[in-house]
């Protein structure tokens, strides 16, 4: 069986790294893609010799994504299989007392550029049908808007309309596209803080919640099974489980309990 490759936005730390070490040992190529180039170094570092190339790249721009991609194939001598759109960033606050820059970044960055990811992959994806996927990292946040991240939730619905969008449009052209929908994490995201006027890490918002916080391992067997299988969204973690349960079956109880949540945030 020929070598397979997947191209990993976001791959220099967390749930792109991991995703990196699942494919590989799973016999795949890997591209790696950052704007961090030492974190990139030390991913591939964690791979099989031979089996990985790094491309420094920001998904906001357009022709860049173009220049990776070829790169990424010429270094594996195959076509690209899966693409995953994973590049993201945190923010969190109330939406009052976010900055412009601040907004204008994450949607950049979570959306315009996995837009841009999905545009760029499509010949490639379209040239290695039916085996071509397209994968997204969406969120939990994408599930039901989140009080205290409404950029990040619009970002992340805007994902997930994206996914299902591209499944009815490329499903004609043999190219699969998924989504991730994961709670929180355990990546070094979660020691960001929620935004530039803050001193709170995210991972103590999530602790003081009484949330969970799931393995990062467990995100990278599910974009395994998300690649092989024909689930459009999966879920990962408690979190994104509960919320997609609360949102189909009880959306008045949801309702109440993030108007409360918004209220215990004091602002």
């Amino acid at each position: 069986m020929a070598r397979k490759t997947i191209f990993i936005t976001g791959g220099a730390s967390g749930i792109g790294r991991a995703v990196a070490e699942r494919f590989a040992r799973g016999g795949w190529f890997v591209g790696i893609a950052d704007i961090d180039e030492a974190g990139m170094a030390q991913t591939a570092a964690l791979l099989p010799s031979g089996q990985s190339s790094c491309h420094k790249l920001d998904v906001r721009d357009r022709a860049a994504w173009n220049a990776a991609l070829a790169d990424c194939a010429n270094a594996a001598g195959t076509g690209i299989h899966a693409v995953f759109n994973n590049a993201g960033i945190p923010l969190g606050g109330a939406i009052i007392d976010l900055t412009p820059d601040e907004i204008e970044r994450t949607l950049d960055i979570n959306l315009k550029g996995v837009i841009f990811g999905a545009q760029a992959a499509y010949p490639w994806l379209k040239a290695s049908a039916p085996d071509g996927v397209l994968l997204n990292t969406a969120s939990a946040a994408g599930i039901y808007g989140t009080p205290g991240a409404s950029v990040y939730s619009a970002t992340k619905f805007g994902v997930r309309a994206l996914t299902e969008s591209l499944d009815g449009e490329w499903a004609a052209d043999g190219i699969r596209v998924r989504s991730l929908m994961p709670g929180f994490i355990d990546t070094p995201l979660l020691d960001h803080a929620t935004n530039r006027a803050s001193n709170e890490d995210i991972r103590t918002r999530v602790r003081g919640a009484g949330l969970e916080i799931t393995p990062v391992s467990e995100v990278a067997e599910a974009a395994w099974a998300a690649v092989h299988g024909d689930r459009l969204h999966t879920l990962v973690g408690k979190t994104a489980r509960r919320l997609a349960f609360a949102s189909r079956w009880m959306p008045g109880v949801l309702r109440k309990q993030m108007r409360s949540a918004k209220r215990s945030m004091g602002k």
